[in-house]
């Protein structure tokens, strides 16, 4: 590793609340707000104790830094470590700094640098509140180059100003050099950089750090097995209400229960029971999907079952069932309500028996699965309307999990849409694949009663008609930018009129279609001739 390749995006992690490098926490901060810090400090404690108070927190910094990219690579020398030092110094946005001279004698040890320093942070933020003087300034700067390279050298290396923009100087210089090279020249000066024991708090720090990123490892491997990418959608429920769903179904995959999953289409209730099997003791063994909506009753008993050969017109040889085939996993049912009673009946054999029998045959065949099942429709009502069997339903709800609508958790909508155009970009070969934040409003605001499914149909359909890899909102359905845009008119201070509301819409329809008329009446559904004449009368 060299310097020279060190990146901000390699060293930095950045979540909402959250920066850090490698494992240690940062904070940005305003130079307007240090600038009057500063002062502040100058003026209760003097130029004295101000510049102590500096020099040892540039000094434990440049420590506590060398000790980070320590951590995070294998350098060919202490030399390339050091150039690490003043890359991140850089990267982090304090100073761009050159090096004059750097040399490094074993024996006995001699150490020499000679920097110089470009756009100071340090003189800016000192500057913005005093004039230049004849005083060196930049007490941080020299901090942190002693603490960098004395963790880096595990000696005591001393950094002074040698010309310093605070004095109106071209450029800031600082010169290095290990103790005994500085001799007596330096004895007045060593009380800016005394503190208690920083380097043993740089070492205790770095052995937390350590022992905090094996923990946050291991936390990883468990997250990617319980986030299996089959069920990549629930990874993006930051919610409250769906992490309690999450919490849920972490808690039922571990119990050989029946569950069932309730929800509007497309909230995802197979990718939900896909996450319930891959945490489950199961997870080894087959997942198998079944539609019991999409297939005829005497098509459904012979797909779930198995029929023996002659038992009916087509059936050539014995078959096996999806219930025998998934023997040790799990059978999802989707759609369980449109099931007949008939069929309600094996279904309940299959929960209470554990045993199922093919077509055509009578010996009943014992089975080792578990059954989830889903549904949108109100089992309770359908019980009530002697629609579907109490007795299954208890068995089916033993532990029932409802999972929330894209509008019961709005929150989620764009981290979701996020993480389905980067799967869109690899579907489609687009490698510049984005959302543009103009888009937030239009997709927070429209109520998807498609939820998921429709979110991820409407992001397709974005993307394919978009131009330049980056998706618009106009490029989004016409009925999600419609809404939004009734919904910025509706949270107004005052409801519009129902003449407001479709001079809106006619307005916003033309000018999806660039002023098309018979496009816009299409979309509309309305006759070109009578779009001419609301306009005229709106």
């Amino acid at each position: 590793m060299k310097a020279k390749d060190l990146q901000f995006s390699d060293l930095i992690s950045l979540e909402p609340g959250e920066i850090k490098l490698r494992g240690r926490r940062l904070v940005l901060h305003s130079i307007h707000a240090f600038s009057q810090f500063r002062f502040d400090i100058l003026n209760m404690l003097g130029w004295e104790q101000a510049r102590r108070l500096f020099t040892r927190f540039g000094f434990f910094w440049g420590q506590a830094d060398a000790a980070a990219l320590q951590r995070s690579y294998k350098w060919p020398n202490r030399e390339e470590w050091i150039r690490a030092g003043l890359r991140l110094h850089a990267l982090e946005g304090v100073v761009r700094s050159s090096i004059n001279e750097l040399t490094i004698e074993a024996e006995p040890f001699r150490f020499y640098m000679d920097v110089n320093w470009h756009d100071s942070v340090e003189v800016e933020e000192h500057l913005m509140e005093a004039d230049p003087g004849d005083e060196q300034i930049c007490w941080k700067l020299t901090g942190y180059l002693s603490g960098l390279t004395s963790y880096c050298l595990g000696q005591s290396i001393y950094f002074m100003e040698a010309d310093c923009q605070g004095k109106q100087a071209t450029y800031c210089r600082a010169v290095g050099r290990d103790l005994d090279s500085w001799g007596d020249e330096i004895a007045p000066y060593l009380t800016y950089f005394e503190a208690d024991d920083i380097e043993g708090r740089v070492k205790k720090l770095t052995r937390q750090l350590r022992e905090k990123s094996r923990e946050l490892k291991a936390h990883q491997r468990t997250l990617e097995q319980l986030h299996h990418k089959s069920v990549p959608y629930l990874v993006e429920g930051r919610s409250k209400a769906m992490q309690e769903v999450l919490d849920l179904a972490g808690r039922v995959a571990q119990f050989d229960t029946s569950v069932i999953v309730t929800g509007e289409t497309g909230t995802g209730k197979e990718v939900l029971a896909r996450y319930i099997h891959e945490m489950s003791k199961r997870s080894g063994g087959p997942f198998v999907a079944v539609n019991c909506g999409a297939l005829p009753e005497s098509l459904l008993d012979s797909e779930l079952f198995g029929h023996r050969a002659g038992s009916f017109t087509g059936a050539v040889r014995d078959r096996v069932g999806l219930v025998e085939e998934a023997a040790g996993g799990t059978v999802f049912l989707d759609e369980i309500g449109d099931i007949s009673p008939a069929m309600q009946l094996k279904i309940l054999r299959v929960l209470q028996e554990k045993e199922i029998v093919r077509v055509g045959e009578n010996r009943p065949r014992k089975v080792d699965v578990r059954i989830i099942a889903a549904t949108n429709k109100d089992l309770a009502a359908a019980v009530a309307e002697e629609r579907f069997r109490e007795d299954l339903l208890y068995r089916l709800r033993v532990v029932e999990v409802a999972l929330p609508s894209l509008r019961q958790r709005p929150e989620d909508i764009l981290p979701l849409a996020r993480h389905l155009v980067e799967r869109i970009k690899a579907r489609l070969g687009l490698d510049s694949l984005r959302l543009d934040g103009s888009c937030a409003e239009h997709l927070t605001s429209y109520p998807w009663p498609g939820n998921i499914r429709e979110l991820d149909n409407a992001l397709e359909r974005a993307a394919v008609v978009s131009a330049g890899g980056v998706i618009l909102p106009e490029h989004l359905p016409a009925q999600v930018v419609h809404q939004s845009h009734l919904h910025r008119q509706m949270s107004g201070s005052s409801v519009p009129s129902l003449q407001q509301v479709e001079l809106a819409h006619i307005e916003r329809v033309l000018e999806l279609t660039g002023g098309n008329r018979k496009r816009a009446a299409a979309m509309l559904g309305i006759s070109p001739t009578t779009l001419w004449r609301k306009m005229k009368e709106l």
